[in-house]
């Protein structure tokens, strides 16, 4: 198949589009049972874009020169949520540039400090939910999630701006609540402002407010001369690069709204579908029960974070539900052979996470929830990729992983719940995320016992 797209399915382009937005693992599913691990979409709206689920295939991908790529201008679909100056919009030196500045909040020191926020935060959202009441998780894992954002990474916690900002970012993510509001970032023509009353005018409206709110917060630290705080934000403003070149007003906002899309409800997912699982395996609920009894008391919650079990749950989590089904898009620019076959530049190259983390040869069994797979094996960075991979791997996610961890030790070994349907939660789209439908049902039962109070 020399210079030519692989097989795809040959369904009109909008019908495409439809089957996407509205189940992309299923699609994904049946054209890989039918053309195999590597096939071509052709979605209404975009370039036709190469599926690729195999490892091999996505480690010859990664193993590029990433200068062979663009993938920014293949990010645009986000722009209206992110902004023009977002790290996810940019390509070559000015995304390595940025990355580069922006790297230090997420790794090392600046872990500790969020560490024991993120564990204060969960105890205070979840003491507050009603006891032998029916909760939906999901929405308790967003307050967490946006109190994390807030307070780790604006930096704001307190006072009149925290209080009008915080209903104005709830609303802000509202936007891709079900795959109907959803649409909106597919279809072009819907991104109209008619006013505030209309749909997209309502969205841009609020955005135009947050960033209000956002350049006061930012102008307030720029009068302040002893500026040190721990956040992200500051943390973010302090960096400059090797002419001494820090980022400016515009893209400090927009790398804020990109890290509110990117970090608030991909990890509120991510823990939503982590209760579902562990609460629908008692037997997963007690090994981890166990394994927190047996150390917490003499750890911090970085150590927390390492503890072996606890991490082969979040793995599974994650390798079960990815939050996105696909890596977003690598452009080629010039000729390229991937797996034998030959691509002429422009062909869009989509690695497909889902495909990957479901395929029966790496993980036995793969629709059945076993964390244990984990402690048997070490997964390759092309076997198992959450995150994505290569040098646009997601940027925070040793933050992602900590918050899911931390949230998930904290609740669980203080409080008892239990799933209140015995149905099976099933995936949903929520804008380019995959969530669980219904938002996982449950109800707080309590506090759990400590193993010496069973005699």
């Amino acid at each position: 198949m020399k210079n030519k797209l692989v097989n795809g399915p040959q369904i009109f382009p909008l019908w495409q589009l439809i089957r996407w937005i509205q189940d992309p693992l299923l699609f994904q599913q049946e054209c890989c049972q039918i053309y195999g691990d590597i096939f071509t979409l052709n979605v209404q709206g975009f370039a036709p874009f190469v599926v690729i689920g195999n490892p091999l295939g996505i480690q010859e991908i990664f193993s590029q020169n990433p200068d062979n790529f663009d993938v920014g201008r293949g990010n645009k679909i986000a722009e209206p949520l992110f902004g023009t100056k977002s790290l996810f919009v940019y390509d070559g030196k000015r995304h390595q540039k940025e990355r580069k500045l922006l790297m230090p909040p997420f790794h090392g020191q600046s872990l500790q400090f969020y560490a024991q926020s993120i564990c204060d935060i969960a105890m205070e959202v979840v003491n507050k939910c009603p006891e032998n009441q029916p909760i939906i998780i999901r929405k308790v894992m967003q307050t967490i999630s946006l109190e994390v954002i807030l307070k780790v990474v604006f930096g704001i916690s307190e006072g009149e701006r925290y209080q009008k900002i915080k209903p104005l970012l709830a609303q802000m993510l509202d936007v891709t609540d079900s795959p109907l509001t959803s649409s909106f970032l597919f279809f072009k023509f819907l991104q109209k402002d008619w006013g505030k009353w209309s749909p997209w005018g309502r969205i841009q409206y609020t955005r135009r407010k947050i960033y209000q709110l956002l350049q006061e917060e930012i102008e307030e630290r720029r009068s302040q001369k002893n500026n040190s705080g721990s956040d992200v934000l500051s943390l973010m403003m302090a960096a400059k690069d090797e002419s001494g070149q820090s980022l400016t007003d515009d893209e400090l906002k927009d790398e804020l709204v990109t890290l509110l899309f990117a970090g608030h409800e991909t990890t509120a997912t991510s823990m939503s579908w982590a209760f579902y699982q562990i609460l629908s395996h008692p037997s997963i609920l007690e090994k981890m029960r166990k394994e927190l009894e047996e150390t917490t008391n003499n750890l911090n919650p970085l150590e927390i974070a390492k503890l072996p079990y606890l991490n082969a749950v979040c793995q599974e989590v994650l390798r079960m539900y990815p939050i996105l089904p696909i890596i977003f898009p690598r452009i080629t620019k010039t000729k390229m052979t991937i797996m034998g076959r030959e691509f002429p530049p422009e062909t869009w190259l989509t690695p497909s996470i889902y495909l990957v983390h479901y395929r029966e040869d790496l993980y036995h069994e793969p629709h059945q929830f076993k964390p244990e797979r984990f402690l048997e094996k070490k997964f390759t960075n092309y076997e198992y990729l959450p995150f994505g991979g290569g040098t646009r791997r997601c940027l925070g996610y040793a933050l992602a992983e900590l918050e899911m961890k931390l949230v998930l030790a904290s609740i669980i070994s203080k409080y008892s719940l239990t799933l209140t349907t015995e149905k099976t939660v099933e995936p949903q789209r929520r804008g380019f995320t995959i969530s669980p439908a219904g938002g996982v049902p449950v109800i707080l039962l309590g506090s759990v016992p400590k193993t010496s109070d069973h005699g």
